[in-house]
Formats: C-alpha cells, structure tokens, sequence
C-alpha cells in the first residue's frame, strides 16, 4: 500500500482483506472495514456509500499502522481500544482479558438467578466488565470488584466513569479484600486454560492477553478448587456464586461445588453456541 497511489475505500478494503486473511485473519474483510471505519469516522454503511472516495494522506498513513499492527497479529480491540459487551462499550489495553461474548452467559445468568441481589462481588473484576454490567442490570445491588492487578483496576475504574456505574473496586486475590464480608451473588470469569495449553493457543491470545488471566494450572481449575469452598463464608443463605468455565470444565467443576459443603445441586448453563459455559449453585439455607 504505497503513498503515491490513488487509494479508493474499495481499494483499500480489497488490499486490506487480501493481506490480513495470507497472515491468518479471520473475517478480515470486516475486522478492514473497522479499521477504516475508525480512521474516516463513517460507519460501514457509509463506507459503501462512498466507496469511490479516496482517503485523504492523513487517512491513510493512520490506517496503515493499524493494518501493520493487526498483520502481525495484534488484538484488534487493542488497536481500536475498546470491546462491546453486554451492549456496552469498554476500554481495552494489555493489562486486561479482552472481552468475550461467551462471558455474556455469566452475566445474563446472574441476573435472573439473582434479580434481588443487594451485595454483588466480581472476582478477577480485569477490565470490569461484568462488574459494571451487573450494575447496570440491577440497579439496586452495590457491586464489589476484585483484581490482583493494580493497572487491570485503573482500567476497570475508567470504565465505571464511562458507564456512570456505581462499583466499588479492591485490590486483592480471591476473598482477601472482603474479609468478614457477605453476599447475595458471587460471579468470576477466573483464569481456566490449562498451563500446557496456552502456547497453542492464537497469537491474539497467547501474546497479548494477560498471563495471569489465562493460566489456570496443570488441568485449568486450580482457582475453582479455592474459589468454590472459600465462597461459602462469603454468600448469604439462599446467595448463588456463578462461574465461567472452558470446553470441557463444566462436569469436573459442578463436582467441586458438590464437594465443598454448602451447596444445593448445581446447575450447569450453555452459551449461545452450545457450549457449556457457566456452572454455578445456590448457598444452602
């Protein structure tokens, strides 16, 4: 893509999507129409109004670096600098788990499991976005958010300002920032990939999420063994604690809740692609 051309929205488009997809890009074609979107400040459908447009030398030198970065397989949301969920938009940097849709489940699933919640803490809060749209869903709770990252907390903060969201974040593992301190719902999108496994994972992932986000121990559930049985001295009687899992976790998960004392049968939910996704249980009364 040189300077000197005359560089058309269709043209770019074209090149862009023929050079992301031999680097690996999956849907390249539209992650290059976001970018562009980005860069001219029109939407998708704007883009095609003005499809004979050419971009403007300012234009194009911004789009440029934006496509070299996602060529080597930086994270898009890292090169937009932020992530919709649950109809939200969040702030994404390195120091936080970029958000995924499959966690949407978890946060859906806590607000009609506990629709009342007063008390509501998010361990492992990373960019907060389960924190701030549990505040958004239940408006009358106080949520609490934990992280072990300091800079993961400052970006979890700014996105509370964005959205106006009353959250209360701690820094700390696990339990440890709310000692003595009870709840009505407990949720946590803890980190779950096995050690062996994260060096298969994609470049995305792998090189630019959190280590500490992803690494859940020889088999992935060495937070679940300590999250699930601490929880009990933490939720009021009748408090649910929800969980995310990996492919594959949920069954060994559930067995842990029926382990640890003081938990009524648990339940396991699907996200939107079949997958069982979330595992939680209810605090016996």
């Amino acid at each position: 893509m040189t300077q000197t051309e005359i560089w058309t929205t269709l043209k770019v488009l074209g090149w862009t999507r023929d050079f992301l997809a031999a680097r690996g890009v999956e849907n390249a074609r539209l992650e290059a129409e976001w970018m562009l979107c980005a860069v001219t400040g029109m939407d998708r459908v704007g883009l095609y109004v003005n499809f004979e447009k050419p971009l403007s030398d300012q234009e194009l030198t911004a789009y440029r670096a934006m496509v070299a970065r996602r060529g080597k397989r930086e994270p898009l949301q890292h090169i937009l600098g932020t992530q919709e969920f649950c109809g939200l938009e969040f702030e994404v940097t390195p120091d936080v788990l970029i958000p995924r849709h499959d966690t949407e489940t978890l946060v859906n699933e806590a607000s009609s499991r506990q629709p009342a919640a007063r008390q509501v803490l998010d361990i492992g809060t990373g960019s907060g976005c389960i924190a701030i749209s549990l505040a958004c869903h239940l408006p009358g709770a106080s949520v609490t958010a934990t992280d072990i990252s300091p800079a993961a907390l400052e970006v979890a903060r700014g996105n509370a300002r964005r959205h106006n969201a009353d959250v209360e974040f701690l820094a700390g593992s696990l339990f440890q920032p709310v000692v003595g301190r009870r709840f009505d719902l407990i949720v946590s999108n803890p980190p779950y990939i096995p050690s062996a496994d994260i060096e298969g994972l994609e470049p995305e992932v792998r090189d630019h999420d959190p280590r500490t986000a992803l690494d859940g121990g020889g088999d992935g559930l060495d937070i679940y063994r300590s999250l699930i049985p601490a929880a009990t001295e933490h939720l009021n009687p009748g408090g649910w604690l929800l969980v995310e899992v990996g492919i594959g976790q949920a069954q060994a998960v559930a067995q842990l809740f029926r382990l640890a004392d003081g938990y009524e049968e648990p339940v396991v939910v699907m996200d939107s692609g079949g997958i069982e996704r979330v595992v939680g249980a209810r605090r016996k009364g």
